[in-house]
């Protein structure tokens, strides 16, 4: 990964470059914000520069992931009593050299590890000092990246510590991390954090139009949707017929909550269409909730009459998309909102996905009725 590979974050990456050409790289920073914000690739586009000062040969083993002075610490599960990420390094250097912005979620996924739990153990931490222990290959910089460093357990956290307050001669640290609220005071204390911020709506869409060939109404409502995140913005391009599958079930959601009320037996529906979605993919799950949280949002907007921002209705199958919009108020969106929010928590914490949807199914039709 180099600079220009990286979507906008023009500012950032000159603040990063400019840091190198001054000799001011701090030995251990935290990049702090989304991965599809760009957090791992500005991350690498850094070590691949870092090490290219002082061997011109580096840049093509870093942009392969292959640098033999180049570490990688992530979240894995256990397997056979053992949690080291050199055991998943393949898989996790197959799927970021194919997509650089993927997420947590993503690499979950990648591994087919829904029920299982990723982290970063204390035997990570004690491999990764057992190689830092050693001299470097080549004789300069050793790097050590660790993604989503947010994922360390206790004990991990209590050894990396020990870690950054005594690290190896020439050695960065390099952390990234989805937010700063998991992460031990004393780690953040002892580093330098750096915000990556969302991609800017013009760089988003300009990527879009270069790498992917789309324009026109298109492009500008993934850019709308995606809010800055890159990552977000690929898998709605490549949506397409899962697109309509989710709309097809937010209607027959919607439909169901409002007949329920006056029939009572419309609630067999719901628990099947709970049934349905239950069966899919935690990432598929998460990815539809996130598009009726965006419906949901959009409805409320056309409701009060900012029309202009309505980037997408729903007119399908025949749906009143003005008459449903006019249920969406102040009096129940917090409320709607609030409890898509709680079902990705418990998905996100391997809750029991039929539970999660039939109850999130039964108490929209509690909500979409409350009086405006």
């Amino acid at each position: 990964m180099n600079w220009e590979n990286i979507a906008g974050q023009d500012y950032l990456k000159k603040l990063l470059r400019d840091s190198i050409a001054e000799n001011r790289v701090s030995h251990a920073q935290l990049f702090v914000g989304k991965e599809g914000y760009g957090t791992l690739p500005i991350v690498l586009a850094y070590a691949r520069e870092i090490l290219n000062q002082e061997n011109e040969h580096a840049a093509s083993k870093v942009e392969h992931l292959n640098h033999l002075d180049l570490h990688f610490s992530f979240p894995v599960f256990t397997d056979n009593k053992n949690s080291l990420s050199k055991n998943k390094f393949e898989e996790f250097r197959e799927m970021i050299l194919a997509t650089p912005y993927a997420s947590y979620d993503d690499w979950a996924a990648f591994l087919e590890s829904e029920n299982k739990q990723l982290f970063i153990s204390a035997d990570e931490i004690d491999d990764q000092n057992q190689k830092f222990s050693l001299k470097s290959f080549e004789g300069g910089t050793k790097i050590l990246i660790v993604w989503r460093a947010d994922k360390m357990n206790m004990a991990a956290s209590n050894k990396f510590l020990k870690f950054l307050e005594e690290p190896p001669a020439k050695t960065v640290i390099l952390l990234t991390a989805e937010s700063t609220n998991d992460i031990l005071p004393t780690i953040l204390s002892r580093t330098q954090v750096v915000e990556v911020p969302r991609i800017k709506d013009e760089d988003l869409e300009n990527y879009l139009i270069k790498n992917f060939s789309v324009s026109g109404e298109k492009v500008r409502e993934i850019v709308h949707e995606a809010q800055g995140n890159l990552n977000d913005a690929i898998k709605l391009l490549n949506s397409g017929d899962k697109t309509n599958e989710f709309e097809q079930l937010f209607v027959q959601w919607v439909r169901d909550a409002f007949m329920v009320k006056k029939k009572p037996e419309y609630l067999k529906s719901i628990i099947f269409w709970a049934r349905e979605i239950a069966g899919w993919n935690r990432e598929k799950q998460k990815n539809f909730l996130n598009y009726c949280s965006e419906i949901f949002r959009l409805a409320l907007l056309q409701n009060y009459q900012s029309e202009g921002l309505v980037y997408k209705k729903i007119n399908a199958n025949g749906f009143n998309w003005t008459g449903f919009s006019k249920f969406i108020s102040g009096a129940n969106i917090e409320s709607i909102l609030e409890e898509i929010n709680t079902a990705d928590l418990h998905l996100t914490r391997n809750g029991n996905p039929k539970i999660v949807w039939t109850d999130l199914g039964i108490k929209l039709s509690r909500y979409i009725h409350k009086s405006i």
